[in-house]
């Protein structure tokens, strides 16, 4: 794959990118968490997404026709900001699209469709506390850390 550049489009995800949606999700939890996902459950929870954009949406990003990167924006409702955070989740570019400016194509989508509906107050997202590589990015896009910690408790499901 040639190291040019090729415009970055940016889409919200259809039906027809649940098999793609679904792979990507298992490789990018492989890749920074070790996990094996369950490939029903991640395929269930992707199509409830895809058919019910109350509970988020996913974008694609595309090079040269190809899907080279997703995320899924979820909602939380803050009552101290009267408004929504918007959380990114599942981030994934392909290998061979990394260093491309997909993700920061991503990113810029996210800004501005938060922007648009004015109801957002910002956007947030949680990072593995080993993986560097992604905190820098996010630190380049004008993100920094937030002062909390993340606990949670976790039940079979």
């Amino acid at each position: 794959m040639s190291n040019s550049v090729s415009p970055i489009h940016v889409r919200t995800a259809r039906w027809s990118d649940l098999d793609t949606v679904v792979e990507f999700n298992a490789l990018m939890a492989r890749e920074t968490e070790d996990k094996e996902l369950d490939p029903v459950t991640v395929r269930a929870g992707v199509a409830a997404v895809l058919q019910n954009r109350s509970l988020g949406f996913y974008l694609i990003a595309e090079v040269d026709g190809h899907v080279a990167g997703q995320l899924l924006i979820t909602s939380e409702w803050s009552d101290w900001r009267d408004g929504f955070f918007w959380w990114i989740q599942s981030v994934y570019v392909v290998p061979d699209y990394r260093r491309r400016g997909v993700y920061r194509a991503l990113d810029s989508h996210v800004r501005g469709e938060a922007l648009k509906r004015g109801d957002v107050r910002g956007v947030r997202l949680y990072v593995e506390h080993n993986n560097h590589t992604a905190q820098m990015v996010y630190r380049n896009l004008g993100m920094s850390q937030s002062s909390y910690d993340m606990y949670e408790v976790e039940f079979d499901g």
